[in-house]
């Protein structure tokens, strides 16, 4: 999970301050690192670890000229998340590109291998410099002297890495002198959106992995880019879109659960309504389920505040706020350390013990995934004065790694890994514990947009959509990951 954007402004324009400005709004998708790369007779960068407030200041950003640029957040999936590893990367020969994305390549060790044999050093852990020397490279195999890369040619430079690069992306690349480039995974399990606005210096192009950030800067969608698409806009600034691909569509589910912005529309899905529905369903299952009635419903937040309120209404129960987010501390769920996560829990969270004092108390939660975060919540809320509490979650149990760009990987990992439901609710403490049906979540899901038949289910049913996900694969994903978390271990 990353957030990216790309900018094709009107000649003579400066993109980097609108660059800015959409990491800003997507920063929740990753607070690792962020660089923005921009271009005009060169490339210009800035990169570094920390939130986008904490690497950019007045003094770099001012010599982000140009207008065409790519911007990133990160979020580590592969790696200990070194500098090394921060988007956006670029190279000069045989192609002038910059790119950033969203995903997780998963045959990234095997092209490694395959471009160090043919004379590429790839110098980072980070998976987009497969994507970027892949793509590269057939660009430069189509070049003609004297002559202008044509959309022709930037679509076979897509169909390249459709052909070697597999696992879930979505891509962003500024080719030098030439425009914008965007695609997406043959089966767009990663989201990606693209707009335009129409200014006195002229016409504008973006595309973000959300909508918010696109809105965040006065964009428009104008354009859906689907599984398997590319959309190319060069120096005529006309937009070039086509299908290069014709798999089935398997959009992520825990977009909508836990990782967008409520803001955002992802596939014409949206965000905000999803989660309400989510709470809808919850309500009708818990009351089909015959479960206790609390006093009260809180949501954890934030994600899953709309789906607590959905709840509390379809319930017809009070909905109250009891636990406060300091909105100054990143996302547990994606800090890189178990310790870390653990300690996060409480500066995030403060209770308001009024709320809770002598109340049997129905938490609602997006996810489980490890528990560390919902056993410190529990505690938190029954030190609070909370004679019972409850939880119900948008969600199913979470049950199998996510090689396609998010950070469960490793089965041994997941609270719900060999656990019956009564034994998690013991595990993190509550009176009783109620999952939403995988079902329901996806008819939750599907209501925002018919056309969406399924979604990707894989961490809740180990089904990978792509095909091509083996056990060694996931064996060499775990090992990784436990080999990074001694690592960060050892640093911190």
């Amino acid at each position: 999970m990353c957030g990216f954007i790309g900018i094709y402004g009107p000649e003579g324009t400066d993109v980097a301050l609108d660059i800015y400005e959409s990491l800003v709004a997507v920063q929740h998708r990753g607070q690792d690192a962020a660089g923005i790369v921009t271009f005009t007779e060169s490339f210009h960068v800035k990169k570094g670890l920390g939130l986008v407030r904490d690497v950019f200041n007045d003094r770099n950003m001012s010599r982000l000229r140009g207008n065409l640029g790519v911007g990133h957040v990160r979020y580590p999936t592969v790696g200990a998340g070194s500098d090394e590893d921060v988007q956006p990367f670029h190279m000069v020969f045989p192609v002038g590109i910059a790119m950033a994305h969203n995903g997780n390549v998963t045959n990234f060790l095997e092209l490694k291998s395959s471009l160090a044999r043919s004379g590429v050093r790839i110098s980072s852990s980070c998976d987009v410099e497969v994507i970027l020397y892949v793509f590269g490279r057939a660009l430069a195999e189509r070049t003609r002297p004297g002559t202008r890369f044509t959309a022709e040619d930037v679509f076979a430079a897509v169909r390249a890495v459709y052909a070697e690069v597999k696992g879930a992306y979505s891509v962003v690349a500024s080719i030098a002198d030439v425009g914008m480039v965007a695609f997406r995974d043959p089966f767009g399990i990663k989201p990606i959106c693209f707009g335009q606005k129409t200014t006195p210096e002229g016409v504008s192009y973006a595309c973000a992995s959300e909508s918010v950030a696109l809105d965040i800067n006065g964009f428009e969608s104008t354009l859906k880019i689907g599984p398997g698409d590319a959309v190319f806009i060069g120096r005529d600034r006309k937009v070039h879109h086509e299908k290069l691909s014709s798999k089935p569509h398997r959009p992520c589910i825990f977009e909508l659960v836990y990782f967008a912005r409520h803001d955002s529309m992802l596939d014409d899905i949206s965000v905000y309504r999803t989660r309400r529905r989510f709470g809808e369903a919850l309500a009708d299952q818990w009351r089909q389920a015959g479960a206790p009635t609390p006093d009260v419903i809180m949501p954890v937040p934030d994600s899953s505040r709309e789906a607590a309120l959905s709840m509390a209404q379809a319930l017809d129960l009070p909905y109250r706020e009891g636990l406060v987010k300091n909105r100054y501390i990143g996302r547990t769920f994606i800090m890189p350390s178990q310790s870390a996560r653990r300690d996060g829990v409480r500066r995030k969270l403060n209770t308001i013990k009024l709320e809770f004092e002598n109340k049997d108390v129905l938490l609602v939660d997006d996810s489980i995934v490890r528990g560390t975060t919902s056993q410190r919540i529990v505690e938190m809320v029954r030190a609070a004065g909370a004679k019972r509490v409850y939880m119900a979650v948008t969600s199913p149990p979470l049950v199998a790694p996510c090689p396609y760009g998010v950070d469960m990987a490793t089965k041994t990992e997941f609270v719900a890994s060999g656990r019956s439901v009564g034994q998690i609710a013991e595990w993190v403490n509550v009176d009783y514990l109620l999952y939403l049906d995988r079902e329901r979540m996806n008819e939750a899901a599907r209501a925002g947009n018919p056309a969406i038949q399924n979604f990707c289910n894989a961490c809740f049913t180990g089904e990978y959509p792509t095909g091509d996900v083996t056990k060694e694969m996931l064996m060499a994903i775990e090992g990784e990951r436990c080999q990074s978390a001694s690592q960060i271990t050892m640093w911190s």
